[in-house]
C-alpha cells in the first residue's frame, strides 16, 4: 500500500494541473494508519501538546491501539469531536483574545484533514495570500509589496470586523463543497465547526466563527478568504491598463529641446554661441530630473494579504479607491457575510504611512540622482517602497509596556531595572533580554530605518545591567565588569561539557543574523523529510526502559524536559537521550503515571 503522503502528493499535483477539478473519496484517507502518525510527528513537539482540553486526552499514550480506535470509530461514522476549551490571552492593546484548546484526539484528526485540505487548495492559492502558509511569512508579504507596489499613488489598508469570529458555517461549506464532492469529509468538517466550547464549564454552541487554536481553522480561514483573493483580481483584471507607457509632453519637449542642443554645439565647434548652447543644455538636464517621465495614464492594482489583514496599491485616483472599498465592502457583506470596517479600512496617499502587520508602508519622493554602471545618472529611488518600523508607536511602546524604559518629561526613553526578572537567575536574565532583541530586530530586519534600533538595542542592553545590580545590590559598572569577557560581558552557565559563556547581544551580532536573512528572503524552503522517527521507534515494539517486547508500546510524553529532575530511572532515561518522548509497554507507562517506577 503506497504511503498516504505520496497520494496526498499526486493530489496536489493534479490541483496544480487542474484549478477547476473537484476531489471525490476523500474520507477513505483518514481510515490510513500512517496519516495519524505524521500528524502526531506535525503535534507531538509543539508545548500545547501536554496541555489537556475538555479532558484528559494528551500526547501522552498515544500508541497503535490509539490510532485503531479513532480509525474504528470514523469508520463507524460514530466519531463526535469534543467542545473545545476556552481560555482568553491577552492583546497587546490591553484587549483579551478567546483561544480555543481542543482535545488532542481532535488535534491528530483535524491534523489529518488538514494534510488533505493542503494538497488540494495550496496549488490553487493565491501568490497575493502569505499567511498560514507552507514557505510563507510576514516577511513574504513584505518582500512582495517592496518590490510589488512600486509606483502606488494610494493605499486601502484592509480591516475586516472579527474575522476569525463570523466566518459563516453554511458559506464556508458551500465554498468547500465546490472543489471537495465528499459529503463524509464535509460533514466531518461541519461537525468540528459545531462542536461548541466550554468557558469556566459551562457549554456554549458556535453558530459562526473557525476557534482560534484549532489545527483546522488556519487552513479553513484561507479557503474562505481566497474568495476574496479572487475578488480582487477580478477587479485588477478589469481595472488595469496595459496601454504603452507615453512621455509626459513637458520631458518630451525638454529631451527634444536638449537633442537640438547637444547636435548644435557637436556639429559647429567654432560657432561664437556654442558655450552657450552647452550651458542651456546643461541647466536643461537639471531640471528634466524634477519632470515626471511619463504619462499619469496607466492604473493598476496591487494587492497582498495576510490571514485577514490586506493591503491594496492602487495606481489611479482617489476616487478609485473609494470605488474599490465600496465593492470589497459589498461583496464581503453579500458573498462571505462578514463586515468591512468603514473607520479602520483607511485610504491613505502614497507619501504618507500606511500601517500593514506592524510596519509603515509609504512610497518615496526622492529626487536624489545615481549614476548606473552604464555612466546613466538615473532617479534610483524615486517611486520606490520604503518600510519603517514604527519606533513611537511600536518600538518606544514595547520598552515602557514591558519595564525595561521609562518616558522622561523630555520625551526620551531611559532604561530601568526590571522587577519582574529580579528574582531570576542571571543566566535567565541575559536570555530573556536576548530573546526579546532578537525577536524585535529581526522581525524589523527588513526596516529602511533598522540602523535606528540601535538605541532600542542600548536601552535593553542597560536595562539588563541594571536588572543584574539590582539583583546583587551593585552598582551598574561592577555588574559589567564582574561579568566581562574580553570586549563584550555575559554570564556563565554550566554544561555537561563544562562552563560556557553566555554574551550578551550586540548591534553587530543583529546586522550579521539580519543579512543573513535578508540573502536568504526568496530561498526555496527544504523538502520535508519523510522518515518519522516515532512511528519507526513504535513499530519496533520494544519498551526503552525494560527492554519487554511481549507487550503493547505506547508513547509517554513530557511537557518539557527542564521539569525533570532525573530521580527516576524513566527521567534519567529520558533526559540522556534529551527527548520529550520515550516508547514504553503499558507495564511501564501505568508505573510511571502510578509514580511507582522507580
Amino acid at each position: 500500500m503506497n504511503p498516504t503522503s505520496d497520494i496526498l502528493e499526486r493530489i496536489a499535483e493534479s490541483s496544480k494541473s487542474h484549478t477547476d477539478g473537484v476531489f471525490t473519496r476523500l474520507y477513505r484517507y483518514l481510515l490510513r494508519e500512517d496519516i495519524y502518525f505524521t500528524a502526531y510527528k506535525n503535534l507531538y513537539a509543539n508545548a500545547g501538546a501536554s496541555t489537556k482540553g475538555t479532558d484528559d486526552d494528551t500526547a501522552d499514550g498515544f500508541g497503535a491501539k490509539y490510532v485503531s480506535d479513532i480509525i474504528e470509530s470514523l469508520r463507524n461514522l460514530e466519531y463526535s469531536p469534543k467542545p473545545v476549551w476556552r481560555i482568553y490571552i491577552p492583546k497587546h492593546n490591553g484587549k483579551l483574545r478567546p483561544l480555543g484548546i481542543p482535545s488532542f484526539r481532535d488535534k491528530l484528526i483535524q491534523d489529518a484533514i488538514r494534510q488533505i485540505l493542503e494538497a488540494i487548495y495550496e496549488p490553487i492559492f493565491s501568490d497575493d495570500s502569505h499567511g498560514f502558509r507552507p514557505g510563507r511569512s510576514c516577511h513574504t508579504a513584505f518582500d512582495r509589496i517592496k518590490y510589488g507596489f512600486n509606483g502606488t499613488k494610494w493605499f486601502i489598508e484592509g480591516d475586516i470586523k472579527g474575522c476569525f469570529d463570523n466566518i459563516d458555517h453554511k458559506v464556508l461549506l458551500n465554498i468547500l463543497s465546490k472543489k471537495v464532492k465528499d459529503s463524509k469529509l464535509i460533514n466531518l468538517i461541519g461537525a468540528f465547526l459545531k462542536a461548541g466550547y466550554m468557558e469556566e464549564w459551562k457549554y456554549f454552541q458556535t453558530y459562526s466563527g473557525t476557534p482560534q487554536g484549532g489545527i483546522l481553522s488556519p487552513i479553513l480561514a484561507n479557503i474562505y478568504l481566497h474568495e476574496l483573493d479572487k475578488k480582487v483580481a477580478e477587479i485588477k483584471q478589469r481595472f488595469d491598463s496595459n496601454e504603452p507607457k507615453k512621455y509626459t509632453e513637458e520631458y518630451g519637449g525638454i529631451c527634444h529641446r536638449i537633442s537640438t542642443l547637444h547636435r548644435k554645439s557637436k556639429n559647429n565647434p567654432d560657432s561664437p554661441d556654442r558655450e552657450k548652447w552647452i550651458a542651456e543644455e546643461v541647466e536643461l538636464k537639471r531640471q528634466r530630473v524634477k519632470i515626471p517621465v511619463y504619462q499619469d495614464n496607466n492604473k493598476r492594482i496591487c494587492y497582498v494579504r495576510y490571514a485577514d489583514d490586506f493591503l491594496i496599491g492602487v495606481v489611479g485616483s482617489k476616487e478609485d479607491c473609494v470605488e474599490i472599498k465600496a465593492e470589497l465592502k459589498d461583496f464581503l457583506a453579500a458573498e462571505l457575510k462578514l463586515e468591512l470596517s468603514d473607520e479602520k479600512t483607511k485610504i491613505t496617499h502614497s507619501s504618507e504611512s500606511a500601517r500593514f502587520l506592524g510596519y509603515d508602508v509609504s512610497v518615496r519622493r526622492s529626487q536624489e540622482l545615481k549614476r548606473r554602471s552604464d555612466g546613466v545618472k538615473q532617479r534610483t529611488l524615486n517611486g520606490t517602497v520604503m518600510l519603517n518600523a514604527p519606533l513611537k508607536d511600536k518600538i518606544e511602546e514595547f520598552l515602557i509596556s514591558n519595564g525595561y524604559g521609562v518616558r522622561t518629561a523630555d520625551g526620551r526613553i531611559v532604561p530601568i531595572a526590571t522587577k519582574g526578572l529580579r528574582n531570576r537567575s542571571d543566566f535567565e536574565i541575559v536570555s530573556t533580554y536576548n530573546s526579546q532583541m532578537r525577536g524585535i530586530c529581526n522581525y524589523y530586519r527588513m526596516a529602511s530605518n533598522f540602523p535606528k534600533l540601535d538605541y532600542f538595542v542600548y536601552i535593553m542592553e542597560y536595562s539588563c545591567l541594571k536588572t543584574l545590580a539590582s539583583k546583587h545590590q551593585t552598582t551598574m559598572a561592577k555588574a559589567r565588569g564582574d561579568r566581562r569577557t574580553g570586549k563584550r560581558w555575559g554570564v556563565p552557565y554550566e554544561t555537561k561539557t563544562g562552563t560556557k559563556t553566555l554574551i550578551f547581544l550586540n548591534m553587530t551580532d543583529i546586522r550579521k543574523s539580519r543579512k543573513a536573512k535578508l540573502d536568504n528572503v526568496d530561498a526555496v524552503p527544504k523538502s520535508v523529510s519523510k522518515q518519522n522517527e516515532i512511528k519507526n521507534r513504535l513499530n519496533a515494539g520494544i519498551c526503552e526502559l525494560c527492554g519487554c517486547d511481549s507487550e503493547p508500546v505506547v508513547v509517554h510524553h513530557v511537557q518539557s524536559l527542564k521539569a525533570l529532575k532525573g530521580k527516576s530511572a524513566w527521567e534519567r532515561k529520558m533526559r540522556s537521550i534529551r527527548r520529550k518522548t520515550l516508547i514504553v509497554c503499558e507495564t511501564c507507562h501505568n508505573k510511571i503515571h502510578n509514580k511507582t517506577f522507580c
